[in-house]
């Protein structure tokens, strides 16, 4: 299985927002999470436009993505209190396809577009069926978040970017 990561075309949004939606299904959550989740879950052209979306694709399928988000000053979402800084917003595989390795690959190229541009962390507000995949990578738990669905939190990671010996 030959994975290959390139940059998000802007006219992949349906796509991704399918790949979103699907990968948070995956899970059994509540369909009434849906409806809060719609808006950050739906991935539009202007979002691939203004951040770093690199897909990846097996055999010109696209099988996942990650997002990540400079966010300039801090700020309440909600109950959710995002800081400054770098987030990485989404990293979503297909459910047909989680658990073959594409989300650590998609982390190695993660690494690799940071260390491109000087970013030299990631916070990560991560899904509770996330926790084990990013305690995996390394990331360093900080704590619980609330999340945007009443009585339930997130987990909120840092995540530093390991520098190349090169």
């Amino acid at each position: 299985m030959v994975i290959k990561i390139r940059e998000a075309n802007c006219l992949e949004n349906s796509i991704l927002s399918e790949i979103s939606f699907a990968a948070k299904r995956y899970w059994d959550y509540p369909e009434e999470y849906f409806k809060i989740w719609k808006e950050e879950l739906t991935v539009t052209q202007e979002y691939i436009e203004k951040n770093i979306v690199y897909v990846a694709e097996i055999d010109k399928v696209l099988v996942g993505f990650f997002l990540i988000v400079e966010v300039p000053n801090e700020f309440w979402a909600g109950k959710v209190f995002v800081k400054k800084g770098f987030w990485l917003e989404h990293i979503f595989i297909k459910p047909e396809y989680i658990r073959k390795g594409i989300g650590t690959k998609l982390m190695r190229y993660v690494n690799s577009i940071c260390e491109e541009k000087g970013i030299d962390c990631l916070n990560i507000f991560s899904d509770p069926n996330a926790k084990g995949f990013y305690n995996k990578i390394g990331a360093k738990y900080i704590g619980e978040s609330l999340s945007s669905i009443e009585n339930r939190t997130v987990s909120l990671y840092q995540y530093y970017i390991p520098q190349s010996k090169s």
